[in-house]
């Protein structure tokens, strides 16, 4: 299982949405780069990266934040936010990203998706964030009425290199993950699935790493990281498998 330290870059800063509102957001640090390379020297193996100004506005925005993780850094990244049509997952997986993440284009154009799985074999994942268990797209300002799970069966035949999925009431509050309805998704479909949303603790990894044993792929945190409640080091070796559960 993979422990995957989160950038979610806002004016080229490194910020925490408080449920997804960009006006409820908390600036952690200031330089994306050295953030970076913090992780890498933690031991972490990948970086889940978010372009939230690229979310919201259909395009790529924090390209030159981007560009300095993947020219200065080793570390694999896996990046979403603004990226919506072929050029542009062209355009970053030549420069370096490992994984690009599709969220609005999944339910708005999943032929889009499903063809993209086919010219980039194993490097587009699918970003599912979810309010109230409906999907939630264009950055999460509009909530549709189609299930998470509805969303993942889509992309069953494909191949998908993951569903991240979040649960937008629990991101930024440090209250702890939606374990089941985590858990209830990535039992339910053979895509792996990375949980993410809520993450606050190395108990709830804990739980995640044991009850997600063999359906889960891997665990996204932001704010309990840059809060110092998750060390990077320690939940980066214990997801691979270096502590007891």
């Amino acid at each position: 299982m993979i422990f995957f330290p989160a950038i979610d870059l806002k004016d080229g800063k490194c910020v925490r949405l408080l449920r997804g509102n960009m006006e409820l957001a908390t600036v952690f640090a200031n330089n994306p780069v050295e953030q970076a390379k913090i992780f890498q020297e933690a031991g972490c193996d990948w970086l889940h990266v978010v372009d939230l100004n690229g979310a919201f506005e259909g395009r790529p925005v924090n390209g030159s934040a981007i560009d300095g993780i993947l020219a200065k850094t080793n570390i694999k990244v896996q990046l979403g936010g603004g990226i919506r049509d072929h050029a542009t997952i062209k355009f970053w997986l030549d420069r370096g990203v490992s994984r690009v993440i599709l969220g609005t284009a999944a339910l708005k154009e999943p032929a889009f998706v499903k063809k993209a799985c086919q010219n980039f074999p194993g490097q587009v994942a699918v970003g599912i964030d979810a309010k109230g268990g409906f999907v939630a797209v264009e950055g999460w300002s509009e909530v549709t009425r189609m299930t998470a799970l509805e969303l993942a069966q889509v992309f069953e035949e494909d191949d998908l290199a993951a569903i991240i999925y979040t649960d937008i009431d629990r991101d930024g509050v440090m209250s702890g993950p939606n374990t089941a309805a985590t858990i209830n998704l990535a039992k339910a479909i053979s895509t792996p699935v990375i949980a993410s949303g809520g993450i606050s603790s190395m108990a709830d990894l804990k739980v995640l790493k044991t009850v997600g044993k063999g359906f889960l792929a891997g665990i996204i945190s932001g704010r309990a990281v840059y809060d110092g409640v998750i060390d990077p080091t320690e939940a980066a070796a214990f997801l691979r498998g270096g502590f007891d559960a």
